[in-house]
Formats: structure tokens, sequence, C-alpha cells
């Protein structure tokens, strides 16, 4: 999965690990060290996950909406496609002691780079499309969200707090707070 370098930050009394996601990948975790990172979310989708109980942070890069538009590379890598990376997502929170009924849920991402919207190429607005699906057949709900536009982002998840920030045109926001008790 995500590979591991040490960094300091004023939000944890501690050494920080950042472990930073790729396309088509994801990580999950328990340790409140980690911030899990990911970079250049165009069209793709960042996902992002937090139980405040149990204090387990995930997040999904995930490139396309369906593995059914290339089943051998749904089969080699399910984390590429929302409808089959979204389930291992929330899996894997779940294998860490995560609850469904207690996770937050945030995404940023699906960005649009075509003049027309409306084409098959838009694939921000179907990745989008898709990712609602999943969440509604789930019965579950977005917390915040910062989706379209015209730029990449970057995205980060504190592990300790669940605080996620979206960085994109020079500046950074929180796009939810988390807490840190």
């Amino acid at each position: 999965m995500a590979a591991l370098a040490e960094v300091l930050s004023p939000s944890y009394d501690g050494v920080r690990l950042r472990r930073v996601v790729g396309i088509a990948d994801m990580a999950v975790s328990a340790d409140p060290r980690d911030q899990i990172i990911t970079y250049a979310l165009g069209s793709c989708l960042g996902l992002c996950v937090f139980d405040p109980v149990a204090r387990v942070g995930g997040m999904l890069h995930l490139m396309l909406p369906q593995g059914s538009l290339s089943p051998e590379k749904a089969a080699a890598n399910p984390l590429m496609f929302a409808d089959t990376g979204i389930p291992k997502l929330f899996l894997g929170a779940y294998a860490l002691g995560a609850k469904k009924e207690r996770m937050i849920v945030v995404v940023a991402g699906g960005a649009s780079f075509s003049l027309n919207e409306d084409s098959d190429l838009a694939i921000g607005q179907r990745n989008i499309a898709m990712l609602r699906k999943v969440m509604w057949k789930n019965g579950v709900l977005l917390k915040k969200h910062e989706l379209g536009g015209t730029e990449p982002r970057n995205m980060n998840l504190d592990v300790h707090s669940g605080e996620v920030t979206v960085a994109f045109g020079g500046e950074t926001r929180v796009l939810f707070e988390g807490s840190a008790t």
C-alpha cells in the first residue's frame, strides 16, 4: 500500500507518519500518528472515512466509476473503480473496529477538464454519480464534499482527529474539522 515517511506536526504530541495514497490505492489506519494524504485529485475522487469512537480513518483514491468498464482491471485492482473500491475502503475500516453508523464520510475531486461537461468523457461527473449511487444503496450519507470544478486537489486526513483538509488553487481549507479528544 502507501509509503511511509516521518514528519512533525503541531496537532499531535509525537512523530507523525505520512501515508501517501497513490492513484487506485487506499490506506486505512487506527494509528493516531498517521496523516493519510493523496495528491492530484482531478477527475478522480478522494474518499475519506473516519469513526470518531474507534479512531479509525481511511482514504481511497479512485479513478473511474464502474468496474464493468474493464473487468480485467477491476479484478486486478478493485480500488481503481468507485463501485468496487468504496466497499473495500469500508471493509478495511470495519476490520480495524469502525462501525458504519458512526462513520463520517468526506469526499473531494470529480473535476472536469473537458469543454463539454455532458460528454461521455466527463469522468469526474460520472465518478460523482457512481459515488452517490453506491452511498445511497448502502444507506451512507456524505458529511462534507468538495466536488466538481476545474482544478485538481490534494486531500489530507489526520487519523488522530479526523480533520480533513483540501488544497487547491494555492489555498488549503478545512473540509471537516474533526475532534481531537
